[in-house]
């Protein structure tokens, strides 16, 4: 599992439209049944304007698929593959970055032991507390977070399987069994990083839409600035975990960036294309930061 990929039990995504209530029904007598006023069947009062599935039905999870239809027709490979080529080129040699991981799990870990366990399955809540928001004051918000998640998952899981040299790197506590990650080893590669990606593009993302609003400067940039240290912050207890590299975090990271820049059409190594799902999502939630 990667990051948020496959959540659906956590508070942070609670209120999700299509889970999360429970309706009992008679069994002996079901409301179907009823009569209305006039002693008519309920059930033939019908509605009729709804000619399709409205848009603002889909849930926040189901939504951020349509995306990601849209936006894997885009030409985000190439300089997403350069992005990460560069990181792989400066990082250090593995057995210097395990060293420095071993040291992480002596002195940190204790104290980082309990965001290692939540945020091993989802960190959505994460970044919804930072906002002090939640799915139902900012549902529109809380999509562009979904869709952010989800394209994370899915790039970051492209490049782990790319049977590409440097890509399909072995986990640090496959080499150090030692490091006894406090959590299950993803069963996927470790370079990059999905949760750095994710958590770095949610950052990206969140930061773009609230660069359109209409905040005061100085709330935009403490938001902005806290977003990107929670994105490091997830990023780095991965490490702390025993779970990945130092390189495997900053390669999430300029995955993220590389990826944000195609979704914003401000890649220029990108040919001409929009992600409009996108823009849409963005234009939608601009709307509930005033």
């Amino acid at each position: 599992m990667t990051g948020n990929t496959g959540n659906t039990g956590n508070a942070g995504l609670s209120g999700d439209a299509g889970g999360g209530w429970f309706l009992p029904d008679r069994v002996d007598l079901p409301f179907v049944t009823e009569l209305d006023p006039a002693s008519n069947p309920i059930s033939n009062q019908r509605r009729t304007q709804l000619a399709q599935f409205p848009r603002r039905s889909w849930s926040a999870r189901w939504n951020a698929w349509l995306v990601l239809d849209e936006f894997a027709d885009q030409a985000w490979k190439p300089p997403a593959k350069l992005a990460l080529n560069a990181v792989l080129a400066a990082k250090k040699p593995d057995a210097q970055e395990i060293d420095d991981l071993v040291l992480a799990a002596q002195n940190e870990r204790a104290d980082a032991m309990g965001e290692i366990l939540s945020q091993d399955v989802e960190f959505i809540s994460d970044f919804m507390g930072l906002l002090t928001i939640t799915p139902g004051s900012h549902p529109k918000t809380y999509r562009v977070l979904h869709i952010a998640s989800l394209i994370g998952s899915f790039i970051a899981l492209h490049f782990k399987g790319s049977k590409v040299d440097g890509y399909e790197r072995v986990r640090p506590s496959q080499l150090c069994p030692a490091l006894l990650p406090p959590v299950p080893v993803p069963g996927h590669a470790s370079f990059p990083s999905g949760h750095s990606t994710q958590a770095h593009l949610m950052a990206g993302c969140i930061g773009y839409l609230l660069d359109q609003a209409a905040l005061p400067q100085p709330d935009r940039d403490a938001l902005t600035i806290d977003l990107g240290v929670l994105a490091d912050r997830v990023a780095r207890n991965r490490e702390i975990a025993g779970l990945h590299y130092e390189s495997d975090s900053k390669g999430g990271a300029a995955l993220a960036a590389s990826v944000l820049a195609t979704l914003t059409n401000n890649n220029a190594a990108v040919p001409a294309g929009v992600v409009a799902m996108f823009d849409d999502a963005i234009t939608e939630a601009i709307g509930e930061w005033p």
